[in-house]
């Protein structure tokens, strides 16, 4: 652990669609964890991140030894450490580093051992780290990915609904449960799509599914499609770093809370890796952020094009 000067900031962040985590130590010690609204996507990011953490270092023009986030949705564009340096204003900010959270969610599920991570929640990312290459499959957001996601699922879950709502489709017991939320089901559309959290709405209907999937076919095939889903991210990721079947699996994330969509994933990895290792992750996105001020500078998390840095090693 980066050790700071008395009153200095150290400052671990991993910010999510659903929410912002950030961990904070002065002088080497823990000084609090926070939780702050999550980043919106559809917007500016360094903005929010500059934001969160004048927020949290209270003292004007304190020295901040270090800052490492994990960013949901980072882009090209937007990884740009520097920039974000500049939006501190008047702290004095020795080093930033930014990276996409698959980077931190490896970093604290696996360390820098080598093997691959499927992180799923609100979104979902699978990262693998051979002994030279970084692979990154899926993350690509809810319109063009995330499968198996939190969105994925109750995106899948409210449609199923609304098929049973016309008779297109399967009686299910997700058409009670979206009733619950919105008593008019022709109406919850147009107040699903006007809601500024939508996507963290249509996420939070995953629960729904995944809680109805022991009793309910409907919801137990789109659980099993996720757990399928999820598993393909992994064997792509893993042949493109290394072409061999033995390696280390670990899962975070909410969606694997469901034994079912574990459970699936877990046989259908076997089925394609029959030599894989499935791993209980050390830590979670919030140790990963705070693992990458001190990552080695020769491993190949480096080489990512995920990685943005400003100031000294």
């Amino acid at each position: 652990m980066t050790t700071t000067d008395d009153g200095d900031y150290a400052l671990a962040i991993d910010a999510g669609q659903t929410g912002i985590r950030v961990r904070v130590r002065r002088a080497g010690a823990l000084s609090a964890e926070h939780v702050m609204p999550g980043v919106r996507t559809h917007e500016p990011l360094l903005p929010q991140l500059a934001a969160v953490v004048k927020a949290l270092t209270d003292t004007p023009g304190a020295r901040v030894e270090v800052i490492s986030a994990g960013v949901s949705g980072l882009t090209a564009d937007d990884s740009d450490a520097a920039a974000l340096t500049a939006l501190l204003g008047d702290l004095h900010v020795d080093r930033v580093f930014l990276a996409h959270d698959s980077v931190t969610s490896y970093l604290g599920a696996l360390g820098t051992d080598r093997g691959a991570v499927v992180a799923a929640g609100t979104g979902v990312v699978t990262l693998a780290v051979g002994d030279r290459h970084v692979a990154r499959v899926d993350g690509w957001g809810n319109i063009m990915g995330d499968a198996g996601s939190g969105y994925w699922i109750g995106r899948q879950g409210l449609e199923a609904a609304m098929r049973a709502h016309d008779g297109r489709g399967e009686r299910t017991q997700l058409l009670h449960r979206l009733r619950d939320r919105w008593a008019d089901p022709e109406t919850a559309y147009i107040r699903l799509q006007s809601d500024p959290l939508r996507v963290s709405a249509v996420a939070s209907f995953a629960k729904d599914v995944t809680e109805l999937a022991s009793t309910d076919a409907v919801a137990a095939r789109i659980c099993k499609r996720a757990a399928r889903e999820l598993a393909a991210s992994v064997v792509a990721s893993l042949a493109r770093v290394e072409g061999e079947s033995a390696s280390s699996v670990s899962t975070v994330g909410g969606i694997f809370r469901s034994q079912l969509i574990l459970g699936q994933f877990e046989h259908r990895l076997t089925k394609s890796l029959p030599t894989v290792r499935f791993v209980s992750p050390q830590g979670d996105g919030l140790d990963g952020a705070e693992r990458f001020q001190t990552l080695p500078p020769l491993h190949p998390l480096w080489a990512s094009s995920s990685i943005s840095q400003h100031g000294a090693l």
